[in-house]
């Protein structure tokens, strides 16, 4: 019987072989050295990394209620200030903003009629120019809030839809905290405690953000 064998690869087809299975080994190992394995629902999760508006106000209300409770002043020391100089009042009592200082106040007033949610209030020893307003929901709108501490700035988010996004969760955390306790529906001639923030563009016209309200 004759015996017949395949011919074998000449020695430089086999060196080229083994050359490249080892650079094959070589970048199958680098790219396992580069891969980081993700656990669904962990801290690297790509869908914790994405920006959430109402976790971020979750976090935030907190520290900004606490900011406002502690620096809000009287209205009734605010009010004859922004009359007299709207921008020496900015200045003093302020948070400086590139739409309008956030002024931080706290006051009492009795409430009227509400329009969409928004009280107006009717606050003894205030100058009588000055109209006072309350929003209560179930929209709350504006950005006076994100706004009021002064370190939530622009740069920290990765675009301006992120940066309004903010605002709004920041708003949803202080209802949900604030407001639905409180039968907003009927404060119609109770006395109302305020503690909040509002934007001093028209120094007559006072909408507030509330971060404490207390009905007697």
């Amino acid at each position: 019987m004759t015996q017949t064998s395949a011919p074998k690869a000449p020695a430089a087809s086999r060196r080229g072989l083994v050359i490249l299975t080892v650079a094959g080994l070589a970048l199958l190992g680098a790219i396992a050295l580069d891969t980081t394995v993700v656990h669904i629902g962990s801290e690297a999760d790509v869908r914790k990394q994405a920006f959430s508006p109402d976790s971020y106000g979750e976090t935030e209300f907190p520290r900004i209620q606490k900011l406002v409770l502690e620096k809000a002043v009287d209205g009734l020391t605010l009010g004859p200030a922004v009359m007299a100089d709207k921008a020496a009042a900015a200045k003093q009592y302020g948070v400086a903003s590139t739409t309008g200082a956030i002024m931080l106040v706290k006051l009492s007033g009795v409430a009227a009629d509400p329009k969409s949610g928004v009280y107006t209030l009717a606050v003894d020893g205030l100058p009588p120019d000055i109209k006072v307003r309350l929003q209560t929901g179930p929209a709350i709108n504006g950005t006076d809030l994100r706004d009021a501490p002064g370190d939530i700035e622009f740069g920290k988010f990765k675009n301006q839809i992120e940066y309004q996004d903010a605002g709004s969760g920041i708003n949803r955390a202080m209802k949900k905290t604030v407001l639905d306790g409180i039968d907003t529906a009927n404060l119609t001639g109770k006395t109302v405690e305020v503690v909040g923030a509002f934007r001093l563009v028209n120094p007559k016209n006072w909408m507030i953000t509330p971060v404490q309200v207390t009905v007697k």
